[in-house]
């Protein structure tokens, strides 16, 4: 599989000229302030991607006790954009003959009931949110409990589907932590060895890492990692956990959470618009991911992990995520070649609101200045 160069992504990372420069910052300034903590419990990163290149912009602190502001570098909780790098690793296999959309979850999870409920959900089904699959810490009020693996099978074989599978959209963290079992059983391999190997080292994501998990639900995240990583802050301003730690309903290795920065997220960013020059099995599961298979509401489809919104040349292509003390957004444009990423180190912060209000003003703008 041929990598990305350092020297590549840095030329292709670079920014623009000042004069162009300072009137994005002013839009993205405009936008941003508004979710910027005013107490200064936490911050924002962003890395937005127009005409081929990237400009960076940094606001708050990583970590207020220790006057720690956040930089290009700082490694943010990614919460649930974790999702399009394992919906990324199923098209690929998809694309390369090695699994399929619609074999049964069942078929690379031998401890499932072939005969129940889960038996029937399939693998497109768990990545597009369309199994029905919904259990207690999917959804508010949030438990104060979770499963161990053989708790987590008996949970999925005991569970009773309200519709058939496929009938549905139903959002469900639970579907990608059971989506993330069968890839791990398709190639004996753990997650966060798949998604180096595949996606990570490939595009040159040095400082993206899935820390893997001990039974006690405590990540190992390196000494250096672990210096650069944001404090998480809660919606009041309270500092939750510690930098880098791991937090989860499910307690076995690889449940957690990913960190990245805004630099590598640009990066991915990039390859995604097919501005990058990847591998063609990975641009072809980048290009499969983004196509939408599942009407949400009138203007909202679900793809591979990600949404799509709107249905002309401003549509976006989206990913949110959020937890109690950390919130993430990547957005993209595809055919304006237009993106945004959007990290957050507070809880409910709603990055999404601003990056679509980003991405609309500056398509706009270009299409006035065309």
């Amino acid at each position: 599989m041929r990598l990305v160069t350092m020297a590549s992504i840095m030329a292709l990372l670079a920014a623009p000229a000042a004069g162009a420069d300072g009137q994005l910052e002013r839009i993205v300034t405009r936008h941003v302030r508004s979710i910027v903590p005013p107490d200064g419990g936490g911050g924002v990163a962003v890395a937005l991607r127009i005409e081929g290149r990237t400009l960076f912009f940094n606001y708050g602190w990583a970590d207020r006790a220790n006057k720690r502001p956040i930089t290009t570098d700082t490694l943010f909780n990614l919460a649930s954009l974790r999702k399009v790098f394992e919906a990324t690793l199923l098209a690929q296999a998809v694309g390369d003959g090695e699994l399929r959309l619609d074999d049964p979850v069942a078929k690379y999870v031998a401890e499932l009931d072939r005969d129940g409920d889960i038996g029937r959900v399939t693998l497109g089904q768990l990545a597009t949110h369309t199994s029905g699959l919904l259990l207690p810490q999917d959804h508010p009020p949030w438990p104060d409990w979770g499963y161990t693996l053989p708790e987590f099978i008996r949970t999925l074989n005991a569970w009773k589907a309200d519709k058939a599978a496929g009938q549905q959209h139903l959002y469900t963290h639970a579907g990608y932590v059971l989506l993330q079992l069968a890839l791990e059983r398709r190639y004996g391999m753990p997650i966060d060895e798949l998604i180096e190997q595949r996606l990570l080292r490939p595009l040159g994501m040095t400082s993206t890492t899935l820390p893997r998990q001990d039974d006690s639900g405590r990540g190992r995240m390196s000494g250096e990692h672990k210096r650069r990583a944001v404090q998480g802050y809660s919606e009041g301003g309270e500092p939750l956990g510690e930098p880098g730690s791991q937090e989860s309903y499910y307690h076995w290795p690889g449940t957690g959470q990913m960190y990245s920065s805004a630099h590598d997220m640009a990066v991915f960013l990039a390859a995604n618009l097919g501005e990058l020059p990847v591998e063609r099995s990975l641009r072809a599961a980048m290009n499969l991911a983004h196509r939408d298979v599942w009407i949400i509401g009138p203007r909202s489809r679900q793809a591979l992990a990600w949404e799509v919104l709107g249905a002309d040349a401003s549509t976006i292509t989206e990913k949110y995520g959020g937890l109690h003390n950390a919130s993430a957004y990547i957005g993209m444009m595809p055919r304006r070649k237009l993106g945004i990423v959007i990290l957050g180190n507070r809880g409910k912060q709603y990055p999404n609101e601003v990056g679509r209000r980003i991405l609309l003003e500056l398509a706009a703008s270009r299409r006035l200045r065309a």
